[in-house]
């Protein structure tokens, strides 16, 4: 069903019935974007995501899901997921999510820096002096909010409406999380400073 929805709207769609054969297709081709089911045989669709961000790639993911409660969306997300999907689902807000996760690869060249960091928006991509930085997609677009509010503190409301969305699960906990990710990927905990019962800042 699914095939045939994306099909139908154009999309060029490769298939996999489980998490290995996924992971293979994926290191074949990277795709512009990946639908990916909690519930497949083999290995579950929260390794196959956590799999996939150790690998550095940082493709989109959205994650479809029968399961309702809060634990069950903060594990998608903490999985490396960039929105997710509660079955049943109505096919329109299917392509919506779709429509919005492959825009964010369509905006034009765009560095951000700040002292040795240096951030491509449209590759996703960080380097601190001549050292690559791999980051999740929402490790990258927490970078980014930090990056554009230069020494101004982001609160974790405006994370999770910004990086997460309406995906967020309404836990301010997950921006604390990610965080400590990007602190300690960056190599200078400092970096990003903590306005204490606020949120962050990027500051020296």
């Amino acid at each position: 069903m699914l095939e045939r929805t994306l099909a139908a709207e154009g999309y060029d769609v490769t298939a996999a019935p489980g998490g290995g054969e996924a992971l293979a297709a994926i290191e074949r081709s990277v795709p512009d974007l990946l639908v990916l089911d909690v519930g497949l045989p083999d290995l579950d669709g929260f390794a196959v995501c956590r799999r996939i961000r150790g690998k550095g790639l940082a493709l989109p993911v959205l994650m479809l899901t029968a399961r309702v409660t809060v634990p069950d969306r903060v594990a998608g997300l903490d999985a490396g997921a960039d929105d997710y999907l509660v079955k049943p689902f109505a096919p329109e807000e299917l392509l919506a999510r779709v429509r919005a996760l492959l825009r964010r690869g369509e905006e034009p060249p765009e560095l951000l820096t700040f002292g040795d960091l240096v951030f491509d928006v449209q590759a996703r991509q960080a380097r601190r002096g001549s050292e690559d930085v791999s980051l999740s997609a929402r490790e990258a677009d927490l970078l980014e909010l930090l990056l554009r509010n230069p020494r101004r503190v982001v609160s974790r409301e405006l994370a999770l409406e910004r990086v997460w969305g309406s995906s967020a699960a309404a836990n301010p906990n997950v921006v604390d999380r990610y965080v400590s990710y990007l602190r300690r990927k960056l190599g200078e905990p400092e970096l990003i400073r903590t306005a204490r019962g606020v949120g962050f800042l990027l500051d020296r």
